[in-house]
């Protein structure tokens, strides 16, 4: 089965851009008690699930550090970093996702730059732009990882480093009904996965719904090669279970790479 989606980012903004009208978990920007306590120096960011990313993967002081938030809008890790001394950018496919980011640095008095684009065009920074460039789950958003991980390249200084999250692609064996009504693990997809390789539009309107975001179950050799196939020393692996389905006792369904542009 081979559906032909004429434009997934154009699709997906729409997706995202309801998902936030709907106050999904992932567009629902962070207090301003949260953005007080970060100025303090009391912060943390999340990368997979809802686990705090290792501090060690960071710099030790963010003051004056360029960090991009690669398909991160939402108004929580973006904030976060801008409150902890950074110069922030935030690109993201969602204008409604980069208005939160906005709303946060209105609210509280935060610098902070947002750049609505698809994550794997990059055109709008020059070469060696960013000290760090930080990118949780949202790959599986878009059907072709390489030129994410070129462009994350690209932009980066030398001795730079990109954080990435990503879903374990075992995650699409599984069916989602079966997941979040009975808590069943039910192998039914082939791997590799995708939204719309795996169901037509019309089934995916009735599993779904119409304007759900597509997703792409990507391979560990597009994650992780491709980091390394673009020019990245892989320096750091962590790993998840997923926050919220019946798959957590059994597997990791998040991964986590901490890789540096060679200086």
């Amino acid at each position: 089965m081979q559906d032909v989606v004429a434009d997934p980012a154009a699709h997906n903004r729409a997706a995202w851009d309801k998902y936030v009208e709907e106050g999904s978990e992932w567009t629902r920007p962070v207090s301003a008690e949260v953005i007080e306590r970060a100025r303090a120096g009391d912060w943390s960011i999340v990368l997979i699930g809802h686990e705090p990313v290792d501090r060690s993967w960071l710099p030790a002081d963010l003051t004056g550090k360029e960090a991009l938030c690669l398909a991160s809008g939402g108004g929580q890790q973006a904030p976060i970093l801008a409150a902890a001394g950074a110069r922030v950018t935030v690109f993201d496919n969602s204008p409604r996702q980069l208005d939160q980011d906005r709303l946060v640095a209105a609210r509280d008095g935060l610098e902070l730059r947002t750049v609505l684009g698809d994550m794997r065009d990059l055109g709008a920074f020059d070469d060696a732009t960013f000290d760090l460039v930080f990118h949780p789950v949202s790959n599986l958003f878009v059907p072709d990882l390489a030129p994410v991980w070129s462009e994350c390249f690209r932009v980066l200084r030398p001795g730079g480093t990109l954080l990435a999250g990503f879903l374990n692609p075992d995650a699409y064996l599984f069916d989602q009904d079966a997941l979040d009504e009975r808590d069943e693990l039910i192998v039914v997809h082939k791997l590799p996965y995708s939204d719309v390789t795996h169901y037509s539009a019309e089934q995916r309107a009735a599993k779904f719904g119409a304007d759900a975001a597509l997703e792409y179950g990507h391979t560990l050799t597009d994650q992780i090669g491709g980091q390394l196939a673009a020019g990245f020393v892989l320096t750091g692996f962590a790993e998840a279970p997923h926050h919220s389905d019946a798959s957590a006792p059994y597997m990791s369904s998040y991964f986590a790479t901490l890789a540096v542009k060679p200086g």
